[in-house]
């Protein structure tokens, strides 16, 4: 089983264009359904291997972000925890509170930073999700093109017009004709 979306995209433009022609009809063909529908569904199939790809980045990202906030968390507690103690001792009160501020505002920076670390990282793998999945969508874009200028009997000129395509008894080429 192939499992590679452009693979199944060119299994299915082959099974279409192999087809035999409907009687009395140039522009219609018998598919096996069958095998058609079970080509369409490979490739259902292989469009959630890439989004679970995001998906798992995102369940990444999130984990992080939870972590590092539970983290950030537990050392203001501890801030919070540590200067009330200190609180308690009358001759220690200037420096506990000195001290909590110090500790609460290293925590902070230290879940910023996190923060922005698990951001970045987030992004970027998003953005090359992005971009595969652009590709993808690009080849299919491509593959639908050319299956309906064959489907209708037609190519495009250099310049990009349509003309209707030269009687050929050889089969579509889609990296030759592409």
């Amino acid at each position: 089983m192939a499992s590679d979306v452009n693979e199944l995209l060119d299994m299915l433009f082959e099974m279409i264009e192999d087809a035999k022609n409907v009687p009395l009809s140039s522009d219609k063909c018998m598919v096996d359904r069958s095998d058609a529908l079970d080509r369409i569904d490979e490739i259902r199939s292989a469009f959630p291997m890439e989004l679970a790809e995001a998906k798992k980045l995102l369940a990444a990202r999130n984990d992080y972000l939870a972590s590092a906030k539970r983290e950030g968390d537990l050392i203001i507690q501890q801030a919070e925890e540590k200067a009330k103690q200190m609180l308690a001792e009358n001759e220690l009160l200037n420096k506990a509170k000195r001290e909590s501020e110090e500790v609460v505002r290293r925590a902070e920076d230290k879940s910023r930073e996190l923060k922005q670390g698990a951001n970045r990282y987030c992004d970027d793998a998003l953005r090359r999700a992005e971009e595969a999945m652009a590709e993808i969508y690009d080849e299919l874009k491509k593959s639908r093109s050319r299956f309906r200028a064959v489907a209708t009997g037609m190519t495009e000129s250099a310049s990009g017009q349509p003309r209707p395509a030269q009687p050929q008894n050889r089969p579509f080429d889609a990296e030759t004709e592409g």
